[in-house]
């Protein structure tokens, strides 16, 4: 299993959006086994506890697309940017649109360096989006965030897909753990704040997140290609 989990210094993003950065990663040597409260029984293997800070270590669903505008609501999805039109800077600075970019860059060159290529292969795809969510009942197939995947096959262009945890498990939301499917031995990384997870995108990595049961939970995706013809420039604020 191509994994990776990192733990950042804590940040805070203007409206839910302000994030940490990651440090250096290392090779993930301990397995611990499932003690968490809240848990799913299928789990049998802990990589990344709540609790832990880790300086490296391999291991209603609402989306917002930050280089389309595109957000999801019910059933549709609206343009925020045609929606605000100037109003948008309102709700965004470039100051948030660098702080992205800073971190794209930072989550790129952590995943090119712990799987031994060149940081210039690797280019941004999409989508690329933030999401949130929470225990309230799905209202279309799309909000129906927790059946196990692969996004490679689900998403095409993916080769490496990478998650920053916006909120804290147990604390901030109870399930909503990303697992790891594997056949008598799940795997489960617990969010946190400021944690970057990032791994292979292929069928090695048979994944889906539990059922939030309570509060709400953040996070951001960000993934990327080998193909430079499924790559995208990063979002400009204009």
């Amino acid at each position: 299993m191509g994994t990776k989990s990192v733990r950042a210094p804590r940040d805070v993003w203007k409206k839910w959006l302000r994030v940490a950065v990651l440090g250096a990663c290392t090779t993930l040597v301990a397995l611990l086994l499932w003690g968490s409260l809240g848990g799913d029984d299928s789990i049998t293997e802990v990589l990344a506890h709540r609790s832990e800070v880790l300086p490296g270590r391999f291991i209603e669903a609402s989306i917002l697309d930050l280089h389309s505008g595109a957000l999801s609501v019910g059933k549709h999805f609206v343009n925020l940017y045609r929606y605000f039109g100037d109003k948008i800077q309102t709700i965004f600075s470039e100051e948030d649109f660098q702080l992205y970019r800073d971190l794209r860059q930072k989550v790129q060159l952590a995943i090119a360096q712990a799987f031994g290529i060149s940081a210039s292969l690797l280019h941004l795809t999409k989508p690329t989006f933030f999401s949130r969510i929470n225990s309230t009942a799905a209202r279309t197939a799309h909000d129906e965030y927790w059946h196990a995947h692969v996004d490679k096959v689900t998403y095409g262009s993916f080769d490496y897909t990478s998650l920053l945890y916006l909120s804290d498990y147990l604390d901030d939301f109870g399930g909503g753990r990303f697992v790891f499917m594997e056949e008598g031995a799940n795997k489960t990384v617990e969010p946190r704040a400021g944690r970057v997870s990032f791994f292979t995108s292929g069928s090695e990595n048979l994944h889906r997140v539990e059922k939030v049961h309570w509060g709400t939970r953040y996070a951001i995706t960000i993934a990327f290609t080998c193909d430079p013809d499924h790559g995208i420039a990063d979002p400009t604020f204009t």
